[in-house]
């Protein structure tokens, strides 16, 4: 019963100055929105690119030239993009089921960009070489058309398969199908058109182009090289070993006995999804570490306004402690008037950071056409009320021991 009281007094200290009260919790409800702002669009951005990744489905493995990188800043990540140990013989090496059984299908893949031409209308497209697997690989099914076969591949056809945009871009409304684009001088007939697929993998493919990659190799790029392997395993349960064959067959290619001098590296879906996951978490971690900073400046303003409050409320303290109440007492009104400061800002930041969160997954997915799903990170609002609560205890501390300091003979002399 006691304490009943005692809150309630905490909280008509508070209601007496509401204008001094609402100023004073505007620091944390800055410092917690801007840290459920930054959780949760950080958990939306994973799930974008972790979504992206892991459309090329978990049975994908991707075979890069060069060495590998130890990190970001890496110099050998350039230079994988010039290696040329992925060629022809390693294509045919790794299609041989007596060095790769549980190899289902291997596509090579060259890129790059250029500008693809129509009737006086130019476009910055990525060009994209690849088989006629791709069309299972990345499930790309035309919406107009028909995507090119293993004869165009074999035979080294001038047709192309366009994304959405460059659709747009080149053609309008008119059809593309059967009209030809020039890219690097060389016409290519266009026999079909993407539907919008946006980023897959590595790849935008609304503003792709698609052909043979025999034919990008001999007529656009001037290559024998591949920019990647794309494998696919025959199931889950062989991902290792379809590596560890993988990795056997190059070295013997390429009369490796050292693994540390290999001129290739493999990835597999749950590699990248791992690294984009450890780096995604470190930049949201130090991203929410700096929005924290905003909650130790408000817990500073919250013990400056209280001595403040201490100093205003000497009388009021006086008599208190006049009609019977004890240091203890005082002690807990001023801890629970912080507290109650505190834990408001909170649960008000909460609110306030979901619903900007809910706004800037709607603006992402509706207006610039993400696949951005919102996610209220119920872990950082718990750790909010917790910390919430934490700092009005640190910070309120100091100022309700000064009131509960005070003598009452003093504090009813005081004007």
């Amino acid at each position: 019963m006691l304490f009943t009281h005692t809150a309630k007094t905490a909280l008509n200290g508070l209601k007496t100055n509401r204008s001094r009260s609402a100023l004073t919790i505007l620091g944390i409800v800055i410092g917690i929105t801007a840290i459920i702002l930054v959780v949760s669009v950080g958990q939306g951005a994973q799930d974008l690119i972790l979504g992206q990744i892991q459309a090329l489905g978990s049975k994908t493995i991707v075979v890069l030239p060069g060495r590998e990188p130890s990190g970001p800043t890496d110099p050998s990540i350039v230079d994988s993009l010039f290696s040329d140990s992925l060629k022809e013989r390693e294509l045919k090496a790794l299609q041989n089921k007596s060095n790769a059984p549980y190899v289902k299908n291997i596509m090579p893949i060259i890129f790059g960009t250029d500008s693809g031409v129509y009737e006086g209308e130019t476009f910055r497209l990525t060009i994209l070489g690849v088989s006629e697997l791709a069309s299972e690989i990345f499930d790309l099914t035309p919406k107009e058309g028909n995507f090119f076969t293993a004869e165009d591949v074999k035979g080294r056809t001038d047709v192309a398969v366009i994304g959405s945009k460059v659709k747009d871009e080149l053609f309008g409304a008119s059809d593309a199908v059967g009209e030809r684009i020039k890219i690097k001088g060389r016409n290519f007939r266009v026999i079909g058109v993407l539907p919008s697929k946006g980023q897959v993998s590595f790849f935008n493919f609304d503003e792709t182009v698609l052909v043979p990659y025999t034919t990008a190799q001999t007529y656009v790029f001037g290559i024998k090289h591949f920019n990647r392997l794309v494998v696919e395993a025959e199931s889950e349960d062989k991902i290792d070993q379809t590596v560890s064959d993988i990795e056997i067959t190059l070295r013997n290619l390429h009369g490796i006995t050292d693994p540390k001098k290999d001129d290739f590296f493999i990835e597999t879906q749950a590699d990248i999804a791992e690294r984009v996951s450890t780096v995604t978490n470190i930049l949201t971690l130090f991203l929410a570490t700096i929005a924290a900073i905003s909650l130790l400046v408000g817990g500073i303003g919250i013990m400056n306004i209280m001595l403040v409050s201490v100093t205003e409320r000497t009388r009021e303290i006086g008599l208190r402690k006049a009609v019977g109440a004890t240091e203890k007492n005082i002690l807990m009104q001023f801890l629970l008037e912080a507290v109650f400061l505190t834990v408001t800002g909170g649960i008000i930041g909460v609110i306030l950071g979901a619903l900007l969160s809910f706004a800037v997954a709607i603006v992402l997915s509706q207006f610039v056409g993400l696949s951005w799903t919102f996610n209220f990170p119920f872990l950082a609002a718990f750790l909010g009320f917790v910390v919430s609560a934490l700092v009005g205890l640190v910070f309120g501390l100091y100022p309700a021991r000064e009131a509960s300091k005070k003598s009452p003979i003093e504090a009813l002399r005081y004007e």
